[in-house]
């Protein structure tokens, strides 16, 4: 079907496009808001089939697929003649009045973060295909690297090492601040200077540079984030006091020179504290030796479907980037991978024992070869979620394939799509741990599923 005829099909059964708000993507859902639910025809959006899911939350979610989701957002936004970050200024009391505070606030992260996945994808992948050769390399003993890794490595590295800046521009799109001072605040964050300022206070580590209470890139995203919120709090008050005439030359002065003092000797510091808790915590559970280590790989794995199932997941980033930051490379991420790797293994129970079921078989055909790739929303919301037994032995299948991963170790350097699609992101010593950590995941999600999960009715 045509994208057009979606696009005006959704348009229509969410009230109109009088009724649209805000419409967003990510990779598989169209994320709307409307003024009022009660104008929108549930039954038949669920009808339409290219739509797999409609998901009620703080807004509307859509799950149509990976790529269509932005092809009909962009075809929706030209048809309701939409601007989000101007209608998000005009309706942001009215949204948030619908979100629970914990809600809101992943949310929030969620719609930070989700415009970036895209470069963070190809960034990490080019990044993993490089380091892995590079060590590669190292291995055979030779010392020039060729020119195509350098530049390989000079491609991804144009987003993490920048991230801050880019972090900065969408917080200030979410908050209400002006996008490009956001950015000179995640910006700012990056600046070596920082060392001078810290050492002048006596806040630098000489021994351990990384243990200072200051210094570059401390806080990481947490810390931006504060500030943002902060620098968005502060514009708005000074636009109420400050005359018009002089509000393009004074308010951004005064906004930038305090929230960047504050950013510096205040909230850099605070933000540090809260991301070296977070790796506390997150090297108590999952990166220490021992049984704590797969306790915590099992519950982190077992949980991740649920939050994908709300939309949630995304809310989890900044804990993504706080390890990258602080660590140099992700453990969090490929244990959580391991959920949708239960699917594929349940996935593959059912449709051996629903053989009069052909349409749940071809429900299972299509979203196998994408769930595989690492979107497993087709999955989901098609085959383990309605199925209701699937769903609970794919999370415990998931929670086993994240113990194992904990228990080895395994980490990426970036983050992105799990599955498969995966391996070039992880650490090159540790890709056939994650290997195994996938296939494991996809035997127990057969066996537990097999044995104990398939309905009744299943035929």
């Amino acid at each position: 079907m045509d994208i057009t005829i979606m696009a005006k099909e959704i348009i229509k059964n969410l009230g109109g496009k009088e009724n649209i708000l805000i419409i967003n993507n990510c990779m598989t859902r169209l994320r709307v808001t409307v003024k009022s639910e009660n104008a929108v025809n549930f039954d038949n959006l669920e009808k339409l089939d290219y739509i797999m899911k409609v998901i009620k939350s703080d807004t509307l979610q859509l799950v149509v697929g990976p790529g269509r989701s932005k092809k009909i957002a962009e075809e929706m936004k030209k048809y309701c003649g939409i601007n989000n970050n101007e209608e998000w200024q005009k309706n942001k009391e009215q949204i948030k009045s619908k979100q629970g505070k914990m809600a809101g606030i992943l949310k929030s992260l969620a719609n930070i973060f989700v415009p970036l996945i895209p470069a963070i994808i190809g960034a990490g992948l080019l990044n993993g295909i490089a380091g892995y050769f590079q060590n590669v390399y190292t291995v055979e003993g030779i010392k020039e690297l060729p020119l195509w890794i350098t530049f390989f490595q000079t491609l991804g590295g144009g987003l993490f090492g920048y991230f801050a800046i880019f972090a900065g521009v969408n917080a200030a799109k979410e908050f209400g601040a002006t996008p490009a001072l956001g950015g000179v605040i995640g910006a700012i964050t990056l600046s070596p200077n920082i060392n001078l300022f810290s050492k002048a206070l006596g806040l630098y580590n000489s021994e351990i540079p990384l243990n200072s209470i200051l210094i570059p890139g401390k806080g990481g995203v947490i810390g931006i984030i504060i500030a943002v919120a902060i620098l968005a709090y502060l514009e708005k008050l000074l636009r109420r006091i400050i005359p018009d005439f002089l509000d393009t030359i004074i308010t951004p002065t005064i906004s930038l020179l305090i929230v960047g003092t504050l950013t510096i000797f205040m909230i850099m510091p605070f933000a540090g504290l809260i991301s070296d808790g977070i790796i506390k915590i997150l090297s108590f559970f999952i990166l220490s030796d021992g049984p704590m280590a797969i306790i915590g790989g099992f519950i982190l794995a077992a949980s991740f479907l649920p939050l994908v199932m709300v939309g949630l997941h995304h809310g989890l980033i900044p804990f993504y980037m706080v390890q990258l930051t602080q660590t140099g490379a992700i453990s969090l991420f490929p244990i959580l991978a391991m959920a949708g790797g239960g699917q594929i293994g349940a996935a593959a129970a059912i449709y051996l024992k629903a053989k009069n079921n052909e349409k749940l078989r071809n429900i299972i055909r299509s979203a196998m070869p994408v769930g595989i790739l690492g979107i497993g929303e087709p999955m989901l919301y098609g085959v383990t979620l309605p199925l209701g037994k699937p769903f609970i032995t794919a999370s415990i299948a998931g929670g086993i394939g994240g113990a194992f991963l904990a228990a080895t170790k395994v980490q990426t350097i970036a983050f992105g799509p799990s599955g498969i699609t995966a391996i070039p992101l992880v650490v090159p010593d540790k890709i056939v741990y994650y290997i195994l950590g996938l296939l494991i995941t996809y035997f127990s999600g057969f066996i537990i599923t097999y044995l104990f999960g398939i309905p009744k009715n299943i035929e």
